[in-house]
């Protein structure tokens, strides 16, 4: 009787792996995946072939509540967020142009690596600091701050630390997951900071030491404009508050 109800606790936690995997999949399904992201693999773009579906997949499947999370339209607004955010942060498009929002996944590093090397951006969301290599690290099981190069070299490993930071609250930031879900309540301190529920506080919480409370700004635009996009293919409304140019910093 006792293997019995191991062998039925095991079938039900691969079945719940599975139906997480399948949420993700059944919104960003393969072909869903490369009309979003149809220049890729474009041979002027150095992460050409790195990006791959299958790779986004299995590190979805690490991480079961990204992308499974509330109502069908919380699930899509989540993973136009994540898919704009990332987009933006790899982006190979040229402003104006216009194929400008079609152009995300080009690069799977920072193309100078001069920012706090060699812990410079790498990845789909671009992770960059020994610490944030360390405590990455950690949560996946990699040792990334003896071997940063994991995160352009191992797609997986590279989606997974993207999917971390998502997912992750740190210091007085909440995580961009639960912001996107509208599950985030600013403190007082984030209401006099002029930072309020949407969009452009998850800017704020990946780059907003240069891109917010300074006004309009082409990187704000760039964000925006991807994740208009993409709500706009995965059939959901974008919500309001969807740039920070009056944020001011969560370091400030």
């Amino acid at each position: 009787m006792a293997r019995f109800a191991a062998l039925a606790a095991l079938l039900l936690a691969v079945a719940v792996g599975g139906a997480a995997a399948q949420g993700v999949g059944s919104v960003i399904t393969q072909s869903m995946y490369a009309s979003m992201l149809p220049n890729r693999d474009n041979s002027l773009c150095p992460a050409r072939g790195f990006y791959t579906y299958d790779a986004f997949i299995a590190a979805a499947n690490t991480f079961p509540g990204f992308g499974t999370t509330g109502s069908a339209d919380d699930v899509k607004r989540e993973l136009a967020a994540f898919f704009g955010q990332t987009s933006h942060e790899t982006t190979g498009g040229t402003r104006g142009a216009a194929d400008q929002f079609q152009s995300g996944y080009c690069f799977k590093e920072e193309i100078n690596k001069a920012t706090s090397p060699p812990y410079y951006g790498r990845g789909p969301i671009q992770l960059t600091g020994q610490s944030n290599y360390d405590l990455a690290g950690r949560a996946i099981g990699k040792d990334l701050v003896s071997n940063p190069d994991l995160v352009s070299t191992d797609a997986v490993v590279s989606f997974r630390t993207a999917m971390w930071f998502w997912m992750t609250a740190q210091g007085n930031k909440p995580s961009s997951h639960d912001v996107a879900l509208g599950r985030w309540t600013p403190t007082a301190a984030d209401t006099a900071a002029g930072r309020v529920p949407g969009y452009g506080v998850i800017t704020n919480i990946i780059n907003g030491g240069l891109e917010c409370g300074m006004g309009r700004n082409d990187a704000n635009v760039d964000r925006i404009g991807y994740y208009m996009r993409y709500c706009g293919m995965l059939g959901t409304a974008t919500g309001g508050n969807l740039e920070c140019y009056t944020q001011r910093n969560f370091a400030s």
